[in-house]
């Protein structure tokens, strides 16, 4: 059973330091609340390999063990109070993507 994983990206905030003062002292936290969450990751975008200004602000990556812990962890109460924080301080929205990984 592959591990599930999502990855949030971010779009440019209108501003910045509000957007990451938030992320770090209030998001961070409720996604490292949600039941059945092995690995939680983010980082900041800081260039493309265009050369283009980055579309994201930051790409946060979530891992589950099954798409079943994926799914209970995300409808839980911790899950859904992470994912009503979005709206909150991503003003500009955020793309989300599931994926399953290889087996390396």
């Amino acid at each position: 059973m592959p591990k599930i994983r999502l990855t949030v990206a971010y779009n440019q905030p209108p501003d910045s330091e509000a957007f990451f003062k938030h992320y770090n002292e209030v998001h961070a936290g409720l996604a490292r609340a949600i039941p059945g969450l092995e690995l939680f990751e983010w980082s900041t975008v800081v260039a493309t390999a265009t050369g283009e200004p980055p579309r994201y602000a930051l790409l946060a990556e979530l891992t589950f063990a099954s798409m079943e812990a994926f799914g209970a962890g995300l409808g839980s109460p911790e899950g859904k109070a992470a994912a009503a924080d979005v709206g909150v301080f991503a003003v500009n929205g955020a793309d989300m993507f599931i994926g399953e990984l290889a087996d390396s």
